[in-house]
């Protein structure tokens, strides 16, 4: 399950004069979260991860989670009856959320754990993955945005949020459409799970 919340901030500039070169950064926070589980077989650790996991709908629960926040700063400026980006910042604010087996386990089970959360790990980063190259394609299609605009730059402000807010459902069709592919009917997470619990 993805969470996602997006802030667009723009501050307006009147620069007069040559035209500032557009800058663009994007920034990068993760944080790990863990919720606890024990069990002494496969089977228990699956049922702790339903019970304890995060929320997924109002009736489930997920085995492990991405969720982010994006923040863009949009600075313009005006020069000549052009409005133009002349900063962009973004921030993406990434949370992974796992299981944690949180008592000694038998060195069986203990090692088709470590082969579970590294599956399952793998397919968290993957979501982070899609949402680094979403800041990055997104970077690229507003820093150099430029339109004859009126004296508050609002198509230009406009432009930017329809760019932003294209980019964002681009990139989360294929969340989606690689969620679909993982949680199939026999796909990759199934077999995480058939191969925790079968010895």
């Amino acid at each position: 399950m993805r969470v996602v919340i997006f802030a667009i901030l723009v501050a307006i500039g009147a620069l007069c004069g040559s035209a500032a070169v557009a800058t663009a950064d994007t920034k990068l926070l993760i944080k790990t979260r863990t919720y606890n589980i024990t069990g002494a077989t496969g089977a228990a650790l699956v049922e702790a991860m339903d019970r304890n996991g995060p929320k997924h709908g109002f009736m489930t629960r997920a085995i492990a989670d991405t969720s982010y926040t994006v923040r863009w700063h949009l600075s313009t400026s005006r020069t000549d009856g052009v409005c133009r980006l002349r900063q962009v910042d973004g921030v993406l604010d990434l949370t992974y959320t796992y299981p944690r087996l949180a008592s000694p386990a038998a060195r069986a089970l203990e090692r088709r754990w470590k082969r579970f959360f590294a599956g399952v790990r793998a397919h968290e980063e993957t979501h982070g993955r899609i949402a680094r190259r979403m800041m990055a394609a997104t970077a690229r299609s507003i820093r150099n945005l430029e339109r004859a605009d009126n004296w508050f730059c609002t198509g230009t402000r406009r432009e930017a949020r329809r760019r932003i807010n294209s980019f964002y459902a681009e990139y989360e069709a294929k969340q989606n459409a690689f969620d679909a592919r993982e949680h199939r009917d026999g796909g990759h997470v199934e077999h995480l799970v058939d191969a925790l619990i079968k010895p």
